[in-house]
């Protein structure tokens, strides 16, 4: 199985395999199996673990982040996402009503997210399509968003016509 031949990589890597912790990102479906298997080859599962398992062709159903009034991680279902916001090096999700800090970098976080459910608007900023709610055409080819959330996003000149194309109009 993959998850033998990740050990085998990693135990090289580590000297014998004691004291690595990986992120595990991975469906649902597949959480508990691949958690079990590698819990029996001595890899701890660690959500703060810079290392992390893919799992292939699928994108995420959640996201590990740490709540932002009690500093505990969540995982926060993709569907609760309204946008993630890059301020600095800190990264934002927000949800209906709550906010969250991630440690993924937000090009990391965006090849994680279907595309077919969130879009990129500018250099900082990626929104769930389903939770735009309003969208207002702005000078210099921008685009203002209002989210479900009652925040605002805008749609920058570089992302402008990639936006267009994705909402089709």
């Amino acid at each position: 199985m993959v998850v033998s031949q990740v050990y085998f990589s990693w135990t090289t890597w580590t000297e014998g395999g004691t004291g690595l912790k990986i992120k595990l990102s991975v469906s649902m479906e597949r959480y508990q199996e691949i958690h079990s298997e590698l819990l029996a080859l001595g890899i701890e599962i660690d959500e703060n673990s810079d290392l992390v398992l893919l799992e292939s062709g699928r994108y995420i159903d959640t996201l590990v982040v740490k709540d932002v009034q009690t500093t505990e991680l969540v995982r926060l279902p993709v569907g609760e996402i309204v946008s993630v916001e890059a301020f600095g090096h800190s990264i934002e999700v927000f949800a209906q009503g709550a906010s969250y800090r991630a440690r993924e970098r937000l090009y990391k976080i965006e090849a994680m997210l279907d595309p077919e459910k969130f879009l990129r608007v500018s250099n900082s900023v990626i929104v769930a399509r389903e939770k735009i709610r309003k969208i207002s055409p702005s000078l210099s080819m921008k685009f203002v968003l209002t989210m479900s959330d009652g925040r605002s996003a805008v749609v920058t000149r570089s992302y402008y016509y990639i936006f267009r194309e994705a909402m089709g109009i």
